[in-house]
């Protein structure tokens, strides 16, 4: 049986992205996305919890990343899960650690993504906001009470 891997998160930059060239010339970007989540403990009471996740983005889209984004851009992320391992250089024995590498790559919400525009940023796209992606003028701009969601 063949495997599958795909991974899409939401959140936040921790950090500018940093972007590099490897020793035969293909760009890679880092990035690490916050990823919160409010639930109830045991007692009722609300709690949250953040998750940080490694992402790296190559080619283009790593160029595209590290140009226009920055520490706490709101981000949506989906690619494939990754696993790497290497020998510590210290004497710590293996390492190994899990990222996403990206296919896919949209701001949201925040500054990039104010009045409902955002940028997709993949391989066949241009950084430019999607022109259709505007909210329309007869939505009312009242929070949504994710509460009453049924899932």
């Amino acid at each position: 049986m063949r495997g599958f891997s795909k991974a899409i998160i939401t959140g936040n930059l921790t950090r500018d992205p940093e972007l590099r060239t490897t020793p035969n010339g293909a760009s890679v970007c880092s990035f690490s996305v916050a990823v919160n989540r409010v639930f109830k403990d045991s007692n009722g009471e609300q709690k949250e919890d953040v998750s940080y996740i490694d992402c790296s983005a190559w080619g283009r889209l790593g160029e595209m990343i590290s140009q226009y984004a920055k520490k706490g851009s709101g981000v949506l992320v989906s690619g494939r899960l990754d696993q790497r391992s290497w020998e510590d250089k210290n004497g710590g024995g293996k390492r190994s650690r899990v990222e996403i590498v990206v296919e896919d790559f949209n701001f949201v919400g925040g500054p990039r993504g104010e009045g409902g525009n955002s940028s997709n940023l993949n391989s066949n796209s241009s950084i430019a906001a999607d022109s259709s992606s505007e909210i329309p003028d007869d939505v009312p701009e009242e929070e949504i009470d994710l509460s009453d969601v049924p899932f």
